[in-house]
């Protein structure tokens, strides 16, 4: 069939592997790590060769200005001082804050808050943030107390200043900006005159032109499967941006049942639906990323009534006794090989 040359594991319950035979000798590849996780970039060296290590060094550089832009697990980051900001006055924040908290906001409202920017007080609650691991479910009224801080209306974004009407509401941008480093690294790319690659960052893909063959870049999408790295199906994104999210590897369980790490920002509960992997393809990875991670708090059905409105291509996975059992957008379908396992 078509041999695996790469291969990588995201932490948020994501695999997807990189397919097709590249000539080694034509082919660029470099890895990294970076958000808490890793990164692996394929080129193809334009006429005018780049140096590989100082592509390399300028990738670190931009990965790191979004991380001290938006990691919360940076006290020293931009969102942190953000979430310690304990006033309604403005802060200025720099331009990749803004790109990604616009999305945000733009995505709540899209998904009718299935996806929230400010969910922050209950992933923390949750024991899934940088306050650690928690031992026990949460009460009632803490996840009351919590929910009351959730909502992208508390957010007034003003050129580059933004501020909150409340002062204890808190921003995790977890997940779109991992997709949105992707992005980044993308421009990189491009501003050194390289259009044809495969960027990857913790299982968010961007993907432009050719390889060497004339092939399109293929990918593989995993089988949700917290024990297996079976592949499920095969896909040619073309110059799409590809996320996958799902909830069988971060979870914590207590009595019997299992808490994903995906957090419903409208009932303040872990999410509960069979919707194993959700697979969206977009212009943008940030908001494929997003987008990934909304479906799974939606569920099929809603997920599949938003995917046919906005004419957006996605693949969603549901896991039961029997099996899997995929569903896919109208606009999903061409982009799946007719070799499909």
């Amino acid at each position: 069939m078509y041999r695996t040359t790469l291969q990588w594991l995201a932490p948020l319950g994501l695999a997807l592997l990189l397919l097709g035979c590249t000539p080694a000798q034509e082919v660029i590849s470099i890895q990294g790590r970076t958000m808490g996780t890793t990164y692996h970039i394929s080129w193809v060296q334009p006429a005018k060769p780049v140096e590989k290590l100082t592509l390399q060094a300028a990738i670190d550089t931009r990965l790191e200005q979004v991380n001290d832009s938006m990691s919360t697990w940076r006290p020293d980051s931009l969102i942190s001082q953000f979430n310690r900001h304990q006033f309604t006055t403005p802060m200025r924040v720099d331009s990749d804050f803004v790109r990604v908290v616009r999305e945000g906001v733009r995505l709540a409202e899209l998904t009718d808050g299935a996806l929230d920017v400010t969910v922050g007080p209950l992933v923390n609650l949750w024991g899934f943030g940088p306050d650690g691991r928690i031992e026990s479910a949460p009460s009632a009224e803490a996840i009351r107390e919590a929910q009351a801080r959730v909502g992208v209306s508390h957010l007034v974004l003003d050129g580059h200043f933004l501020r909150k009407d409340r002062p204890d509401i808190y921003l995790d941008l977890s997940a779109i900006a991992k997709g949105y480093g992707v992005d980044v690294v993308a421009q990189v790319l491009e501003d050194r005159g390289i259009h044809d690659y495969l960027v990857e960052v913790g299982g968010e893909l961007r993907l432009k032109g050719v390889k060497p063959d004339g092939q399109r870049w293929r990918i593989a999408v995993e089988q949700p499967d917290e024990s297996g790295r079976e592949v499920f199906k095969v896909i040619e994104p073309g110059e799409m941006a590809v996320a996958t999210s799902g909830d069988y590897r971060n979870f914590f369980e207590e009595d019997g049942r299992r808490f994903s790490h995906l957090i419903d920002p409208r009932t303040g509960e872990p999410v509960n639906t069979r919707l194993a992997s959700a697979t969206v393809l977009a212009p943008s990875s940030m908001t494929a990323d997003g987008l990934a991670t909304a479906f799974i708090v939606m569920g099929t059905e809603a997920s599949l009534a938003l995917a046919e409105r906005q004419n957006l291509p996605v693949m969603l996975i549901e896991k039961s006794e029997q099996g899997y059992q995929v569903y896919y957008s109208s606009t999903f379908k061409p982009y799946l090989l007719e070799s499909n396992p």
